[in-house]
C-alpha cells in the first residue's frame, strides 16, 4: 500500500514452506501509531503482509468470479490477492478513504491478468450494498464466491462512554450489511458457489472493551451456520472464518487502546498477531473444490488462542 510507513511485516520464508510459526513475522512490542477511521494500511509501521510476495498462486480458482468486501486492506486485500493468483476475477468493496490501499490490491489483481472491480462506497447503506453487488456480477460475469469481510471495530474501555452512534455503526457495518449483500448476491450464485463471512474469536471470547464488536460477530456465526442449513440442499456453501489478532488497519485506527496496540498479538502462544498473508489460504481453500464437504463451519486463526 501506499504511504509513510518505514518498516514491513517481511516473512522470513515464503507462505508454505513450514517456516517456525512462532519468528515467521515481527513481534511485539509495536510502535504507538493512531490513524483516523478506517485507517490505512499504508501508513502501518510496519506494514502488514498481504501476500504480495509471499502467496503463490496455483490455478485452484480458475475461471471463478469472487466479490470481496473491505477488499482493500486487511484480510479482505489477503483473500483477493490470493483469489486472483488462483485464477479468479475479483471484485473488492471498499470506502472512498481507502482508495489509496485499494488502488494497489487493483493493481496486483490485474498484474495476474485477471479482471479487477473496484466498488467504492458505504455499505451501511443498503442501497450501496445493492448496487455493489449488481456491479460486480455486471463486470465479472457472474458470481461464485462471496466473502463478507469488511468491519467495524473501536475500543472503549466503559460502556457508558459508548455511543447508540458508534453501536448503530457496528452494528449496520457488521450485521446488517452482510445481510443485505447476501440477499443481493443469492438470485446470483448457483451451486458450487461459496459464501464466507469473517467472524472473530471475540464471538466466543469477547473482550471487555469490545462490547459492541463482539456481539456482531456471534451475529455473523449464526448468520453462517443458519444460512448453511438454508442454502445447503441448493449446492451452495457457507462458511465463517474466525480470526484472532491480526494486524491490520482496524487496530491503530480505534481497534485498540493504545496500550494495548504495543502489545498486541503478545498474549498468544506465538507471541504475535498473525499477519493477514496467513490467513489468506484459508479463504482460498474455503471458496474452492477442495473444501466442497465443508458447510456450516466456523475456521479459526488465531495463534494458538482457539475458539471455544
Amino acid at each position: 500500500m501506499t504511504g509513510a510507513a518505514s518498516a514491513q511485516a517481511r516473512p522470513t520464508a515464503q507462505i508454505g514452506s513450514s517456516p517456525n510459526p512462532v519468528d515467521q513475522y515481527t513481534r511485539p512490542p509495536f510502535d504507538r501509531q493512531t490513524q483516523a477511521v478506517p485507517g490505512l494500511a499504508g501508513k502501518m509501521v510496519p506494514r502488514p503482509d498481504h501476500g504480495e510476495t509471499s502467496y503463490k498462486g496455483s490455478g485452484r480458482l480458475a475461471g471463478r468470479k469472487a466479490l470481496v468486501t473491505g477488499g482493500d486492506s486487511g484480510i479482505g486485500c489477503a483473500a483477493a490477492i490470493a483469489f486472483a493468483r488462483e485464477g479468479a476475477d475479483v471484485a473488492i468493496g471498499y470506502l472512498p478513504f481507502e482508495e489509496a490501499d485499494a488502488a494497489e490490491v487493483l493493481a496486483l489483481i490485474r498484474a495476474e491478468g485477471r479482471k479487477a472491480v473496484a466498488v467504492p462506497g458505504d455499505i451501511r447503506e443498503q442501497a450501496f450494498c445493492e448496487a455493489m453487488v449488481a456491479t460486480a456480477v455486471r463486470e465479472l460475469g457472474g458470481l461464485d464466491i462471496l466473502v463478507n469481510n469488511a468491519g467495524a471495530q473501536q475500543s472503549v474501555a466503559d460502556l457508558v462512554d459508548l455511543t447508540a452512534e458508534q453501536f448503530d455503526t457496528t452494528f449496520k457495518t457488521n450485521v446488517y450489511a452482510p445481510f443485505w449483500i447476501t440477499k443481493a448476491a443469492l438470485p446470483h450464485l448457483k451451486p458450487r458457489a461459496s459464501i464466507i463471512i469473517t467472524a472473530s474469536v471475540q464471538a466466543f471470547n469477547p473482550s471487555a472493551n469490545l462490547i459492541d464488536y463482539s456481539q456482531t460477530k456471534a451475529a455473523n456465526v449464526a448468520f453462517a451456520k443458519s444460512l448453511a442449513k438454508q442454502l445447503g440442499p441448493k449446492g451452495i456453501r457457507v462458511n465463517a472464518v474466525a480470526p484472532g489478532p491480526f494486524w491490520t488497519a482496524l487496530q491503530p485506527s480505534g481497534g485498540q487502546s493504545q496500550d494495548k496496540l504495543v502489545t498486541f498479538g503478545a498474549d498468544t502462544p506465538l507471541g504475535r498477531p498473525g499477519q493477514p498473508a496467513e490467513i489468506a489460504p484459508l479463504y482460498m481453500t474455503l471458496a474452492s473444490a477442495e473444501a466442497i464437504y465443508s458447510s456450516r463451519q466456523v475456521f479459526g486463526a488465531s495463534g494458538g488462542t482457539g475458539v471455544d
